[in-house]
């Protein structure tokens, strides 16, 4: 099997297969990544790579190779394993299927780009324009007389032939812009008429294309037919029926994972671990570094490999929660009054209740404070990072906080330690980039020019590896993705298991926050102890 790359090792291979959402990798699939690398061929873009260490039915160890989508003009056949289902042979349904498409596609732009159609748009655009000029000129000259009348009438003295005479010039007037706007919508709906001819036509083709391309795209989910341990099948349409997006998600089926185990479990290889790793240069959205190991993506593959491999509910991301005790938090209220409570949440530790049981900040403040009017969190930090948080005990005390954050009054600083040391001679600066979620592998955030929020933090470098952090704006994950981020500090947060690599600990920690207080008035400022 030229696919089953031999591996002769004394590396003692795991228990159990790992789970590929939260993994360190295991030293047999380093291994197989080091043999990997230098057959991997040179690419402009950087692709995700996985290996799966496998066993053959003789009992003796290899690997298999696969890549994450297309690479354009590549012969792999002696190194990774194919796609699940090749749809792109030149002459076969999908390609034959695509170019109809493509032909609607060239045929919608021929319409919109016809020199008639262009003209009776812009003849109809000049027409309307024209119209709702000499309507509005009309209408400020009907108002400058009815004032002259208003004006007359109000001196006195009005015969019955002058009043008469205002009434006629009045009715004539509006009678004359009822005349001026018909003038106008005779050649307009002339215009129009010719005008949607095209548009209805256009509509007809794009609404042609939309049902080709989704009966399309359903064929191709209905021909991904993957296998599970048990030896069982479902193809994509099936096992995406029963999650929240009921459809699969383009390119669902063509990452390395899914990959990986279908060809395994054709050719009756026993899986044994698997790792995924990022080969080239970063994307411009994503936050990829070169040969880092990353888990599975959620949008495309935890349908899939939960059906793979039996994951039930063990596809979760990873907790980090070190000690549940909520007495834990006594010693670490910072301050506390009949308005709010300052607290120095732990690393591991929920802000808020989430999905799981963990216990979170606003629980144990919950049970505490009982007798407050409304017990609110003021604002949220990300469960793996330590330091100072806001609760409200009251709705006034949360409005007003609520209220500062919003107009960028309270000043936050945080401390974190870098995965390398800085080489740049810039000190401090400020990053500014828009983000939003991935929608397809949350809780990811990604880089977004067109439909990201802006998000602004500066920074100032304390030695080589820690900084300070100073957001401006509040967004999910900022800090973690302005360092992290090649347009950032491209210098990922030490123990980052999102954007970077696992630690003992996400090294970041609220240190200082500074607002005013919500009854007092006064300028408050309050700090904790950076752990680290």
């Amino acid at each position: 099997m030229k696919l089953f790359h031999p591996l002769h090792t004394n590396i003692e291979k795991p228990n159990e297969m790992n789970n590929p959402f939260d993994y360190e990798p295991h030293p047999l699939c380093m291994l197989a990544v080091e043999k990997l690398l230098p057959l991997i061929p040179q690419n402009d873009e950087g692709k995700m790579f996985g290996v799966l260490v496998v066993e053959n039915q003789e009992g003796e160890l290899g690997y298999l190779a696969a890549y994450s989508g297309q690479i354009n003009g590549m012969d792999d056949d002696e190194i990774f394993v194919p796609a699940i289902f090749d749809y792109l042979q030149p002459d076969g349904y999908f390609k034959t299927h695509e170019a109809e498409i493509t032909n609607i596609n060239h045929s919608i732009h021929a319409l919109e780009n016809d020199e008639r159609f262009l003209n009776a748009e812009k003849k109809l655009n000049e027409l309307k324009e024209k119209r709702e000029k000499t309507v509005d000129e009309y209408k400020l000259l009907m108002q400058k007389s009815k004032a002259l009348r208003d004006e007359r009438r109000k001196k006195g003295n009005v015969s019955k032939e002058e009043d008469e005479a205002m009434i006629k010039e009045s009715q004539f007037q509006k009678a004359e812009l009822r005349r001026i706007k018909s003038m106008f919508s005779q050649p307009i709906d002339t215009l129009y008429g010719h005008y949607t001819l095209y548009l209805q036509e256009v509509e007809e083709l794009k609404h042609l294309r939309k049902q080709l391309s989704d009966a399309l795209q359903s064929w191709l989910f209905s021909q991904f037919n993957i296998l599970n341990l048990h030896g069982e099948s479902k193809n994509l349409l099936e096992i995406f029926a029963d999650t929240v997006q009921k459809i699969p998600p383009s390119g669902a089926g063509e990452c390395c994972e899914p990959k990986l185990l279908q060809y395994a479990f054709l050719h009756h290889l026993k899986p044994i671990s698997m790792a995924m790793f990022w080969f080239g240069p970063s994307p411009k959205q994503e936050i990829r570094h070169h040969l880092h190991y990353y888990p599975a993506c959620r949008g495309k593959c935890l349908p899939i490999l939960t059906w793979m491999l039996d994951l039930g509910n063990t596809a979760s991301l990873p907790s980090q929660v070190n000690d549940k005790d909520g007495n834990m938090l006594n010693d670490r209220i910072i301050y506390e009054d009949d308005d709010l409570i300052v607290v120095d949440k732990p690393a591991g530790m929920l802000s808020v209740p989430g999905k799981t049981n963990e216990i979170s900040v606003y629980d144990i403040m919950h049970e505490r404070c009982q007798d407050a009017e409304c017990l609110q969190m003021v604002h949220r930090l990300d469960q793996a990072t330590s330091g100072l948080l806001v609760i409200a005990k009251n709705k006034k005390t949360h409005k007003h906080l609520q209220s500062q954050f919003a107009n960028h009054l309270i000043q936050k600083k945080y401390v974190a330690l870098l995965s390398h040391p800085m080489t740049s001679t810039q000190r401090e600066g400020t990053i500014t980039l828009p983000m939003r979620p991935d929608p397809l592998n949350r809780p990811y955030q990604i880089i977004d020019e067109k439909h990201g929020k802006t998000a602004i933090t500066e920074y100032k470098m304390m030695d080589e590896y820690r900084i300070w952090l100073f957001p401006h704006t509040g967004r999910t994950h900022q800090l973690r993705v302005h360092c992290a981020h090649q347009l950032g500090l491209n210098n990922p947060i030490k123990g980052d298991a999102l954007y970077g690599m696992k630690d003992e600990r996400l090294f970041l920690h609220a240190e200082s926050i500074q607002f005013i207080h919500p009854s007092t008035n006064e300028m408050v400022y309050f700090e904790a102890k950076v752990p680290f």
